[in-house]
């Protein structure tokens, strides 16, 4: 069978680098050299008490997280195995976007301009899951499949709760559902959603779960931003618990399925 041609060094050192100036522009965008931080940034409408769709202010922690699996990523991707992986070549320039489009929205999010950063922010999520797709088929090498899961899982869970709270600040911006009481019923309606496009995501990869578990995380995180915080609602906070809970229990049960199904194909093939 004739393998994989090597990837190019140039397109190897862009994918680096783009993950590399996306990480610059996130700590930038953190206030730690003095700039405005995210969460302050647009008038504080992407503050953790803007909406009651906002994730509280620890749930911002599974950036490291994201960013050191991009890291990783970044670096192994340059070397020679990487190179000449099949996988990568069709991924590598769609990661090397993700970190683009990742570092355009921290720029139009300290402009100010909500409505651009919802557009920038689908595009992300539009690209992740474009990435989670062309991941499906099966990894042969562990520490290929393992830097993937690892790396883009979160960032898709994490984008996708993202993506709900940066829509929802961009809608309160315009006014929409300014003092109705209808917001809560919505709130509660998308959390249960976002559940489910998690629950989807653990479906369609046969039981691959890091996407999923990083939506728990962001769901529960609405949870706590609702029920402690300057903008509470207890029936919010429930349903994002019930939704975290319920997520994280199919995301569980289908990764031991798929651990029984993977242990009993072994033993047939032994």
């Amino acid at each position: 069978m004739q393998s994989t041609p090597p990837a190019s060094i140039a397109s190897r050192i862009i994918c680096a680098a783009a993950v590399f100036a996306a990480i610059a522009g996130a700590f930038i965008g953190s206030g730690a050299l003095g700039g405005t931080p995210i969460a302050e940034a647009a008038d504080g409408r992407l503050g953790a008490d803007s909406t009651l769709l906002a994730p509280g202010t620890g749930a911002f922690s599974i950036w490291s997280v994201v960013y050191i699996g991009l890291v990783v990523y970044a670096i192994w991707q340059l070397t020679p195995a990487a190179a000449r992986s099949a996988t990568q070549r069709r991924i590598r320039p769609w990661a090397a976007g993700s970190a683009i489009l990742n570092a355009l929205w921290i720029g139009v999010v300290q402009l100010g301009w909500l409505g651009a950063s919802v557009v920038v922010m689908l595009l992300l999520l539009a690209v992740l899951a474009r990435i989670f797709v062309l991941m499906k088929p099966r990894i042969e090498r562990h520490a290929e499949r393992w830097i993937m899961a690892l790396t883009f899982g979160p960032y898709l869970g994490w984008v996708s709760v993202a993506t709900v709270a940066n829509i929802a600040a961009w809608l309160s911006a315009l006014g929409v559902g300014a003092g109705a009481t209808w917001t809560v019923a919505l709130a509660c309606v998308m959390v249960a959603v976002a559940a489910l496009i998690g629950a989807l995501t653990v479906a369609f990869s046969g039981g691959r779960i890091a996407a999923a578990l990083a939506m728990v995380w962001g769901i529960a995180w609405i949870g706590v931003g609702r029920s402690d915080g300057g903008l509470e609602s207890g029936t919010v906070a429930i349903a994002a618990y019930c939704a975290a809970g319920a997520l994280l229990l199919f995301a569980l049960v289908s990764a031991a399925r798929r651990r029984v199904r993977e242990n009993a194909a072994a033993g047939v093939a032994a």
